[in-house]
């Protein structure tokens, strides 16, 4: 069970990553060689996208 969850994460990271736009970059290095500001961006990414999950679900919830 733990495995799925670290799968589900890491295919969440690259979705983030892809957004921001340096998803080559760790394909081809790794995550060893972002920088602290493409982690913050792809952070910043993944909050955007767990906030926009809430309201849908709290408009569901309303209806």
């Amino acid at each position: 069970m733990a495995r799925r969850g670290k799968v589900a994460s890491e295919r969440l990271k690259m979705e983030a990553a892809e957004e921001v736009g340096f998803a080559d970059k760790v394909r081809e290095s790794g995550w060893d060689d972002v920088t602290t500001k493409e982690i913050g961006l792809m952070v910043r990414e993944m909050i955007r996208r767990g906030e926009v999950a809430l309201l849908q679900k709290y408009r569901q919830d309303q209806t």
